[in-house]
């Protein structure tokens, strides 16, 4: 009977903490992001400008009386705003099944992080299943009326009635597909994406089996995770996965901050199969405070076209970072309590999986804790990205001392030994064990 009291309080518990996150986290959304004009903006190794064409520009200089084409107005920002849309967006549910071996049926307050790491590997697997240039097809028919975030002061506020009569927003619309097929190819691709990150026990890169890979390090439900937690998570969630389909990509977590050629390349090529890589780099951006010299670095990061994002943030919140502009970040945050969705229903809603509205934050009030994410396709890749990201280490450092390096070899050639930390026999290895440890104490922790 004492038992089923407990069990009965800590249920009442969980509905209480669910009740309040969901009203405390719903106001998220509403809030407007300013965009400026004349600055471009950058979107995953993506550039976009705001600023009118030269078609809208009179002899006299640019017109102040409002005539210009709508045309000009609305195109790149639609580009954008569709592209943006595009991304997989992954926040707080509630009402989900319970997560084993715990009352919890919501991630509200401590989940933020493992959110924004999914984030990130779904960008991931968007880029490996349909390209850079896949953008949903929906995104603007479903969130036209979102667009005032887009004032009058910045890109111009949109008419909801424009976008939809637009020609340049019809042609925008239109995917690079051959036929019908392949645009319903794409499609099935984007709804089997979105299921593997479902809030199910069986799914595999939902929250559910992240926390029980987390158990295995020493986590349990309700802690918080930081960014490189997560990384050896999501590592290890790749590795479990049973898709034929997955079977063709991998992930590589940095070691201290060096990425060895070598192990990335035997990764690449596993028993003569060429595999697909993420590369995710656990840094530090300062001490206490991140330091503000590292911005150009972060910036050289995001222009890159191998960036998938960075699990990052500010104190006590989880953001996944996607672009900037100016000395601001954009990013996408998973602070919003959303209802559990079944998607083994047939053509499940999409809409809750998929962010309106972008939001920005200044650089300096970014937490120094974070994870940086790269793609890349094939060795060639990998070998053309290492170039990329040694350029942008040497032009963003003022000192000697890289945030990261790439090390030809293997780590144990560099005598790589670390000491038992669990005397458990679980998942991970006890190399991977020592550095989830010294991770756990990182000052990024979740609401």
């Amino acid at each position: 009977m004492e038992a089923s009291g407990t069990d009965d309080v800590e249920k009442l518990k969980s509905k209480f903490l669910s009740a309040w996150h969901n009203m405390k986290y719903s106001w998220v959304l509403k809030t407007k992001t300013y965009f400026k004009r004349n600055s471009p903006v950058f979107l995953l190794g993506k550039c976009y400008h705001f600023k009118y064409e030269d078609s809208s520009v009179t002899a006299n200089g640019p017109s102040n009386s409002g005539s210009e084409s709508n045309e000009d107005l609305s195109g790149n920002v639609d580009e954008f705003r569709k592209d943006f849309i595009s991304r997989i967006w992954l926040t707080y549910r509630e009402e989900f099944p319970q997560i084993e071996a715990s009352t919890w049926t919501t991630d509200c307050g401590w989940g933020c992080t493992l959110r924004t790491g999914q984030m990130l590997l779904a960008q991931g697997l968007l880029v490996h299943f349909l390209g850079r240039d896949w953008t949903w097809t929906e995104a603007l028919d479903i969130f036209c009326s979102e667009s005032d975030f887009w004032t009058a002061n910045t890109a111009r506020k949109l008419d909801p009635s424009l976008e939809k009569s637009s020609p340049q927003n019809e042609e925008s619309s239109k995917q690079p597909l051959h036929n019908s097929d392949e645009k319903s190819h794409s499609e099935d691709l984007h709804r089997k994406i979105i299921s593997w990150f479902a809030d199910y026990p069986l799914s595999y890169f939902g929250l559910h089996q992240l926390v029980k890979l987390g158990k295995n390090s020493g986590k349990a439900a309700g802690d918080w995770y930081g960014p490189a937690v997560v990384s050896h998570l999501l590592r290890k969630a790749i590795e479990e996965s049973s898709d034929p389909e997955l079977h063709g990509i991998t992930i590589y977590v940095a070691q201290d901050c060096t990425i060895y050629n070598a192990d990335v390349y035997d990764l690449q090529c596993n028993k003569g199969d060429e595999k697909a890589v993420v590369i995710l780099v656990p840094v530090r951006l300062g001490g206490e405070r991140t330091n503000m010299e590292y911005f150009e670095f972060v910036k050289g990061i995001l222009s890159l076209e191998f960036c998938i994002g960075i699990i990052g943030g500010k104190p006590k919140q989880s953001y996944y970072f996607v672009g900037f502009q100016d000395d601001s970040l954009i990013y996408m945050d998973p602070h919003y309590c959303q209802s559990f969705v079944d998607v083994s229903i047939k053509n499940f809603p999409l809409e809750s999986f998929h962010c309106p509205s972008p939001k920005k934050m200044s650089f300096k009030k970014m937490d120094p804790s974070c994870t940086v994410g790269f793609y890349c396709r094939n060795v060639r890749e990998f070998e053309k990205a290492a170039e990329e990201l040694t350029k942008v280490l040497k032009s963003s450092t003022k000192q000697n001392y890289p945030l990261f390096t790439f090390v030809n070899g293997h780590a144990q050639d560099f005598d790589f030994v670390c000491t038992p930390v669990y005397d458990q026999n679980d998942l991970f290895t006890e190399d991977e064990k020592k550095r989830l440890k010294r991770f756990s104490t990182e000052e990024f922790v979740l609401l």
